[in-house]
């Protein structure tokens, strides 16, 4: 290693990328469930709800209720990020959070950890004893784009979904949109309407509540025939699962005329935890 790049200066590095992943954040992340796990692939258990029996007789037997299980399996890949610097004063921008490089790295796993979460909202997840079985989205939380972009009648759709699916209200609800379904939601409501000026205040990001779900904005949502697809969800009802946080090392490449390597990477996986709490939204772009 060269005398530039000290065991310190690593560590400065690492944690530089560590704070940025904070502060320029993945924009789903602090939206899910997030647990640490070890291995290449972990397992989730849950435990259905189910409900009291009314006793009838005194000193009647005892009733056995059977309380479901059912289990996600999630599997783990790891992402990384190289670039080469041949240039030993830009070696030493990587001691400042500022440079050009470590807004790259910190930008780079944060779009790969929304991307996971993405997939796996309206994926098809593996469940089962041995995570052998495909469990896809309920056709009850799908709907359709009907031609039309983000509507507030498409929210409202969404927010009845998840009322009739009994989740607890304690539990935040958030959605997730790209920036044109902001602008139909301002282009479709009328300024008469008392709803107008709740979404102007969207659109201007005075404001990241409506009907109940917090929005975010993502331009990582996946777009097809110009049919965009957005998600609703309870907070418990996507999980993060983080193998290896941000990891970050710096080495001299000897055969690459010793430029130094800068090298980053995260260990992850994501899973739909439950089917009722998510809600996909297609939303027609060209319309």
């Amino acid at each position: 290693m060269s005398t530039q790049v000290t065991t310190a200066f690593v560590q400065q590095f690492s944690s530089n990328i560590a704070l940025l992943a904070q502060q320029r954040g993945s924009v789903l992340r602090g939206a899910v469930r997030e647990e640490s796990v070890t291995g290449e692939k972990a397992f989730f258990d849950q435990v259905g709800s189910v409900a009291a029996v009314k006793r009838t007789t005194r000193h009647g037997d005892t009733p056995l209720v059977e309380t479901p299980h059912s289990r996600r399996m999630v599997t783990l890949d790891t992402y990384e990020w190289a670039d080469l610097i041949d240039d030993s004063d830009k070696v030493k921008l990587l001691a400042d959070p500022t440079s050009t490089y470590a807004q790259a790295a910190a930008s780079a796993i944060n779009r790969s950890i929304d991307d996971e979460i993405i997939a796996a909202a309206t994926g098809t997840s593996k469940t089962g004893k041995a995570g052998s079985t495909s469990t896809s989205m309920l056709a009850a939380n799908t709907i359709a784009h009907g031609s039309a972009d983000m509507t507030v009648a498409k929210l409202l759709s969404a927010k009845e979904v998840m009322d009739s699916a009994d989740i607890d209200p304690s539990i935040p609800r958030h959605i997730v949109v790209a920036p044109a379904q902001i602008s139909a939601l301002l282009n479709t409501t009328e300024v008469k309407s008392s709803d107008f000026n709740t979404v102007k205040a969207l659109a201007r990001g005075e404001l990241d509540s409506y009907l109940g779900f917090r929005f975010h904005v993502s331009n990582r949502l996946a777009v097809a025939s110009n049919i965009r697809t957005c998600f609703a969800w309870a907070e418990d009802g996507i999980l993060l699962a983080v193998g290896k946080d941000t990891t970050a090392k710096i080495d001299e490449r000897a055969d690459k005329s010793y430029s130094t390597q800068v090298f980053y990477c995260a260990t992850i996986g994501s899973t739909r935890m439950e089917e009722s709490k998510v809600v996909s939204i297609a939303c027609d772009e060209s319309a």
